[in-house]
Protein backbone atom coordinates (compact mmCIF):
# COMPACT_ATOMS: atom_id res chain seq x y z
CA UNK A 1 0.00 0.00 0.00
CA UNK A 2 1.35 3.67 -0.94
CA UNK A 3 2.12 5.83 2.02
CA UNK A 4 -0.70 9.00 2.21
CA UNK A 5 1.47 12.10 1.62
CA UNK A 6 0.53 14.06 4.18
CA UNK A 7 1.13 17.97 4.28
CA UNK A 8 0.97 19.66 7.37
CA UNK A 9 0.68 23.61 7.01
CA UNK A 10 2.12 25.28 9.47
CA UNK A 11 3.55 28.82 10.53
CA UNK A 12 1.15 31.66 9.16
CA UNK A 13 0.47 35.11 9.31
CA UNK A 14 -1.12 35.33 13.19
CA UNK A 15 0.38 36.20 15.95
CA UNK A 16 0.23 32.37 16.67
CA UNK A 17 3.15 31.49 14.25
CA UNK A 18 5.74 29.96 16.84
CA UNK A 19 3.26 28.09 18.62
CA UNK A 20 2.24 26.69 15.28
CA UNK A 21 5.98 25.62 14.62
CA UNK A 22 5.74 23.95 17.99
CA UNK A 23 2.43 22.21 17.40
CA UNK A 24 3.38 21.11 13.91
CA UNK A 25 6.89 19.65 15.29
CA UNK A 26 5.45 17.43 17.42
CA UNK A 27 2.55 16.12 14.82
CA UNK A 28 5.06 15.41 12.66
CA UNK A 29 7.28 13.95 15.08
CA UNK A 30 4.09 11.48 16.43
CA UNK A 31 3.30 10.72 12.46
CA UNK A 32 3.58 6.52 11.71
CA UNK A 33 6.46 6.66 8.63
CA UNK A 34 5.07 3.38 7.54
CA UNK A 35 1.53 4.96 6.79
CA UNK A 36 2.47 8.60 5.56
CA UNK A 37 5.36 10.46 3.68
CA UNK A 38 5.38 14.27 5.49
CA UNK A 39 5.20 16.79 3.51
CA UNK A 40 5.97 20.21 5.61
CA UNK A 41 4.12 23.45 4.10
CA UNK A 42 5.26 26.51 5.44
CA UNK A 43 3.79 29.79 5.26
CA UNK A 44 5.95 32.37 6.39
CA UNK A 45 4.44 35.79 8.67
CA UNK A 46 4.38 37.59 5.77
CA UNK A 47 2.03 34.25 3.71
CA UNK A 48 4.29 33.32 1.36
CA UNK A 49 3.95 29.65 0.78
CA UNK A 50 6.72 27.26 0.89
CA UNK A 51 7.35 23.58 0.08
CA UNK A 52 10.76 22.26 1.14
CA UNK A 53 12.50 26.17 1.29
CA UNK A 54 10.79 26.41 -2.36
CA UNK A 55 8.21 29.02 -3.44
CA UNK A 56 5.04 27.22 -3.60
CA UNK A 57 1.92 28.56 -5.47
CA UNK A 58 -1.28 27.32 -2.67
CA UNK A 59 -3.17 26.10 -5.89
CA UNK A 60 -0.41 23.51 -7.08
CA UNK A 61 -0.98 22.29 -4.03
CA UNK A 62 -2.51 18.55 -5.12
CA UNK A 63 0.58 17.61 -7.05
CA UNK A 64 2.31 17.22 -3.97
CA UNK A 65 0.10 16.20 -1.57
CA UNK A 66 -2.90 13.19 -1.23
CA UNK A 67 -4.55 15.06 2.32
CA UNK A 68 -3.67 18.19 4.39
CA UNK A 69 -3.49 18.34 7.68
CA UNK A 70 -3.93 22.52 9.04
CA UNK A 71 -2.10 22.98 12.23
CA UNK A 72 -2.38 26.51 12.02
CA UNK A 73 -3.67 29.09 14.83
CA UNK A 74 -5.43 31.96 14.80
CA UNK A 75 -6.33 33.83 11.91
CA UNK A 76 -5.80 32.86 8.39
CA UNK A 77 -5.56 29.37 9.21
CA UNK A 78 -7.70 28.78 12.08
CA UNK A 79 -10.76 31.27 10.70
CA UNK A 80 -11.84 28.98 7.41
CA UNK A 81 -9.85 30.90 5.19
CA UNK A 82 -7.05 27.47 4.69
CA UNK A 83 -9.85 24.97 5.00
CA UNK A 84 -11.71 27.24 2.03
CA UNK A 85 -8.94 27.12 -0.58
CA UNK A 86 -8.11 23.14 0.12
CA UNK A 87 -11.96 22.49 -0.72
CA UNK A 88 -11.90 24.72 -3.85
CA UNK A 89 -8.45 22.58 -4.51
CA UNK A 90 -10.25 19.75 -4.10
CA UNK A 91 -8.02 18.48 -1.29
CA UNK A 92 -9.07 15.93 1.59
CA UNK A 93 -8.20 18.11 4.85
CA UNK A 94 -8.37 17.52 8.63
CA UNK A 95 -10.02 19.39 11.31
CA UNK A 96 -13.43 21.40 11.46
CA UNK A 97 -14.77 22.93 8.00
CA UNK A 98 -15.20 26.51 6.25
CA UNK A 99 -18.12 27.15 8.35
CA UNK A 100 -17.13 25.89 11.65
CA UNK A 101 -13.41 27.43 11.61
CA UNK A 102 -15.22 30.64 11.06
CA UNK A 103 -17.86 30.95 13.84
CA UNK A 104 -15.61 28.85 16.49
CA UNK A 105 -12.42 32.05 15.55
CA UNK A 106 -14.91 35.06 15.76
CA UNK A 107 -15.83 34.59 19.86
CA UNK A 108 -18.66 36.93 19.34
CA UNK A 109 -20.25 34.81 16.78
CA UNK A 110 -19.58 31.43 18.68
CA UNK A 111 -21.40 33.20 21.87
CA UNK A 112 -24.25 33.77 19.58
CA UNK A 113 -24.65 29.98 18.64
CA UNK A 114 -23.97 28.93 21.76
CA UNK A 115 -26.96 31.14 23.72
CA UNK A 116 -29.00 29.64 20.43
CA UNK A 117 -28.72 26.08 22.00
CA UNK A 118 -29.32 27.46 25.70
CA UNK A 119 -25.47 27.24 26.77
CA UNK A 120 -24.74 29.08 30.24
CA UNK A 121 -22.31 31.72 28.99
CA UNK A 122 -20.86 34.41 31.58
CA UNK A 123 -22.54 37.95 30.33
CA UNK A 124 -20.64 40.20 27.92
CA UNK A 125 -20.35 42.79 25.88
CA UNK A 126 -19.74 42.82 22.26
CA UNK A 127 -18.86 46.15 20.67
CA UNK A 128 -16.45 47.12 17.68
CA UNK A 129 -13.35 50.18 17.27
CA UNK A 130 -16.23 52.34 15.64
CA UNK A 131 -18.24 52.12 18.94
CA UNK A 132 -18.30 55.15 21.70
CA UNK A 133 -15.33 53.58 24.17
CA UNK A 134 -16.88 55.69 27.25
CA UNK A 135 -20.01 54.67 26.61
CA UNK A 136 -19.49 51.01 26.19
CA UNK A 137 -16.78 51.53 29.50
CA UNK A 138 -19.97 53.16 31.16
CA UNK A 139 -22.33 50.01 30.55
CA UNK A 140 -20.20 46.85 31.52
CA UNK A 141 -19.21 48.89 34.62
CA UNK A 142 -23.26 49.71 35.05
CA UNK A 143 -24.07 45.42 34.31
CA UNK A 144 -20.97 44.11 35.24
CA UNK A 145 -18.73 44.20 38.59
CA UNK A 146 -14.52 43.95 38.66
CA UNK A 147 -13.14 42.16 37.10
CA UNK A 148 -13.79 41.57 33.68
CA UNK A 149 -11.84 40.55 30.70
CA UNK A 150 -11.44 42.44 27.52
CA UNK A 151 -10.45 39.92 24.54
CA UNK A 152 -10.20 40.46 20.50
CA UNK A 153 -13.14 38.81 18.81
CA UNK A 154 -10.89 36.92 16.46
CA UNK A 155 -7.64 35.99 18.08
CA UNK A 156 -6.31 32.42 19.68
CA UNK A 157 -4.23 31.28 22.32
CA UNK A 158 -5.42 34.39 24.67
CA UNK A 159 -3.04 36.69 22.89
CA UNK A 160 -4.74 40.29 23.08
CA UNK A 161 -6.55 39.50 26.29
CA UNK A 162 -6.62 41.61 29.99
CA UNK A 163 -7.77 41.11 32.94
CA UNK A 164 -8.83 44.76 34.01
CA UNK A 165 -9.67 45.23 37.60
CA UNK A 166 -10.87 49.07 37.32
CA UNK A 167 -12.20 51.81 34.88
CA UNK A 168 -7.89 52.29 33.87
CA UNK A 169 -7.13 49.31 33.15
CA UNK A 170 -10.26 48.14 31.17
CA UNK A 171 -9.69 51.40 29.08
CA UNK A 172 -6.16 50.15 28.71
CA UNK A 173 -7.17 46.74 27.91
CA UNK A 174 -9.22 47.99 24.87
CA UNK A 175 -6.87 49.59 23.40
CA UNK A 176 -4.74 46.74 23.64
CA UNK A 177 -7.04 44.49 21.97
CA UNK A 178 -7.64 46.72 19.37
CA UNK A 179 -4.58 46.04 18.12
CA UNK A 180 -5.60 42.51 17.08
CA UNK A 181 -9.21 42.98 15.88
CA UNK A 182 -11.85 45.47 15.38
CA UNK A 183 -14.46 43.74 17.35
CA UNK A 184 -14.23 42.93 20.71
CA UNK A 185 -15.76 41.97 23.67
CA UNK A 186 -15.91 42.59 27.35
CA UNK A 187 -16.28 39.77 29.80
CA UNK A 188 -17.78 39.50 33.16
CA UNK A 189 -14.74 37.74 35.44
CA UNK A 190 -15.54 34.86 37.43
CA UNK A 191 -13.33 33.51 40.13
CA UNK A 192 -13.35 30.22 38.10
CA UNK A 193 -11.48 26.66 37.40
CA UNK A 194 -10.58 26.15 33.82
CA UNK A 195 -11.61 22.97 32.19
CA UNK A 196 -10.78 21.16 29.09
CA UNK A 197 -12.23 19.02 26.99
CA UNK A 198 -11.73 17.12 23.96
CA UNK A 199 -13.95 15.92 20.99
CA UNK A 200 -13.59 14.07 18.27
CA UNK A 201 -15.93 12.71 15.60
CA UNK A 202 -18.17 13.69 12.31
CA UNK A 203 -21.77 12.70 13.14
CA UNK A 204 -20.62 10.05 15.85
CA UNK A 205 -19.02 11.90 18.64
CA UNK A 206 -16.20 10.64 20.94
CA UNK A 207 -14.76 12.45 23.93
CA UNK A 208 -11.58 12.10 25.51
CA UNK A 209 -11.21 12.74 29.78
CA UNK A 210 -11.84 16.26 31.14
CA UNK A 211 -8.62 18.32 32.36
CA UNK A 212 -8.41 21.12 34.79
CA UNK A 213 -5.53 23.87 34.12
CA UNK A 214 -4.13 25.36 37.27
CA UNK A 215 -2.79 28.97 35.77
CA UNK A 216 0.45 29.40 36.97
CA UNK A 217 -0.14 33.72 36.61
CA UNK A 218 -3.31 35.13 37.04
CA UNK A 219 -4.98 33.58 33.92
CA UNK A 220 -3.95 31.12 31.35
CA UNK A 221 -2.05 33.59 28.91
CA UNK A 222 -0.51 32.76 26.47
CA UNK A 223 3.20 32.75 27.65
CA UNK A 224 1.52 30.28 30.67
CA UNK A 225 0.33 28.26 28.17
CA UNK A 226 3.36 27.40 25.95
CA UNK A 227 6.80 29.24 27.49
CA UNK A 228 6.99 29.27 31.53
CA UNK A 229 5.74 26.22 31.92
CA UNK A 230 4.15 27.37 35.65
CA UNK A 231 0.77 25.83 35.02
CA UNK A 232 -0.69 22.87 35.98
CA UNK A 233 -2.51 20.38 34.23
CA UNK A 234 -4.90 17.87 36.17
CA UNK A 235 -6.16 14.77 33.93
CA UNK A 236 -8.35 13.72 34.81
CA UNK A 237 -10.13 16.91 36.49
CA UNK A 238 -10.85 16.60 40.08
CA UNK A 239 -14.28 17.19 39.84
CA UNK A 240 -17.73 14.85 40.41
CA UNK A 241 -19.02 12.17 38.17
CA UNK A 242 -22.32 14.42 37.87
CA UNK A 243 -19.93 17.91 36.80
CA UNK A 244 -18.29 15.49 34.00
CA UNK A 245 -21.26 14.41 32.23
CA UNK A 246 -22.48 18.30 32.56
CA UNK A 247 -19.38 19.23 30.70
CA UNK A 248 -19.30 16.40 28.05
CA UNK A 249 -22.58 17.02 27.36
CA UNK A 250 -22.10 21.00 27.08
CA UNK A 251 -18.82 20.30 24.76
CA UNK A 252 -20.77 17.96 22.43
CA UNK A 253 -23.71 20.32 22.05
CA UNK A 254 -21.50 23.44 21.31
CA UNK A 255 -19.41 21.27 18.87
CA UNK A 256 -22.67 19.95 16.69
CA UNK A 257 -24.34 23.43 17.24
CA UNK A 258 -21.04 25.86 15.81
CA UNK A 259 -21.04 22.51 12.82
CA UNK A 260 -17.58 21.03 13.69
CA UNK A 261 -16.59 17.97 12.47
CA UNK A 262 -13.21 16.06 12.99
CA UNK A 263 -11.84 17.37 16.06
CA UNK A 264 -11.86 20.12 18.54
CA UNK A 265 -11.31 21.25 21.81
CA UNK A 266 -14.03 22.72 24.04
CA UNK A 267 -13.38 24.71 27.20
CA UNK A 268 -15.06 25.89 29.97
CA UNK A 269 -14.98 27.85 33.16
CA UNK A 270 -16.20 26.23 36.82
CA UNK A 271 -17.38 28.95 39.10
CA UNK A 272 -15.42 27.86 42.34
CA UNK A 273 -18.34 29.14 44.54
CA UNK A 274 -21.28 27.79 43.16
CA UNK A 275 -19.56 25.09 41.12
CA UNK A 276 -21.89 26.17 37.90
CA UNK A 277 -20.46 25.49 34.42
CA UNK A 278 -20.04 28.10 32.11
CA UNK A 279 -19.16 27.40 28.30
CA UNK A 280 -16.09 29.42 27.22
CA UNK A 281 -14.92 29.26 23.51
CA UNK A 282 -14.35 25.71 20.92
CA UNK A 283 -10.67 25.47 19.59
CA UNK A 284 -10.90 24.31 16.05
CA UNK A 285 -7.49 23.21 15.65
CA UNK A 286 -6.54 23.26 19.56
CA UNK A 287 -2.69 24.03 20.29
CA UNK A 288 -0.76 20.27 19.27
CA UNK A 289 2.53 21.11 21.39
CA UNK A 290 3.64 18.18 24.08
CA UNK A 291 2.26 19.97 27.02
CA UNK A 292 -0.92 21.04 24.99
CA UNK A 293 -4.50 19.94 26.43
CA UNK A 294 -6.64 18.15 23.50
CA UNK A 295 -3.79 15.39 22.84
CA UNK A 296 -3.55 15.24 26.64
CA UNK A 297 -7.08 14.48 26.85
CA UNK A 298 -7.53 12.06 24.27
CA UNK A 299 -4.48 9.77 25.74
CA UNK A 300 -5.76 9.88 28.81
CA UNK A 301 -9.06 8.37 27.25
CA UNK A 302 -6.70 5.77 25.43
CA UNK A 303 -5.66 6.71 22.34
CA UNK A 304 -1.74 6.68 21.35
CA UNK A 305 -0.77 9.93 19.91
CA UNK A 306 0.08 8.27 16.46
CA UNK A 307 -3.58 7.03 16.46
CA UNK A 308 -5.37 10.29 16.73
CA UNK A 309 -3.16 11.57 13.66
CA UNK A 310 -4.98 8.52 12.31
CA UNK A 311 -8.36 9.15 13.28
CA UNK A 312 -7.97 12.87 12.01
CA UNK A 313 -6.79 11.63 8.79
CA UNK A 314 -10.13 8.71 8.70
CA UNK A 315 -12.48 11.68 9.82
CA UNK A 316 -10.79 13.96 6.65
CA UNK A 317 -11.34 11.66 3.74
CA UNK A 318 -14.96 10.83 5.26
CA UNK A 319 -16.04 14.07 5.11
CA UNK A 320 -14.35 14.07 1.71
CA UNK A 321 -16.19 11.24 0.35
CA UNK A 322 -19.26 12.51 1.91
CA UNK A 323 -19.36 15.63 0.39
CA UNK A 324 -18.38 14.51 -2.81
CA UNK A 325 -21.04 12.20 -3.35
CA UNK A 326 -23.96 13.70 -2.00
Amino acid sequence: MDKIRLGVIYGGKSSEHEVSIMSADSVIAAVDPEKYEVVRIFISKEGWWTIAGQPLNPWDLRSYIDFALPILHGPNGEDGTVQGLLKLANIPYGGCGVLSCSVTMDKIVAKRVFASEGLKQAPYIAFSDADDVEAVMDEACRTMTFPMFVKPSNMGSSVGITKAHDREELKAAIELAERYDSRLLIEQGIDAREIESAVMGNNVLVCGKVGEIIPGAEFYDYDDKYFNGTSQLLIPAPISPEQEAEVLDMAKRAYKACGCCSFARVDFLMDKATGEIYINEINAIPGFTKISMFPMLMQAAGMKYPEIIDRIVELGYERYHAENHR
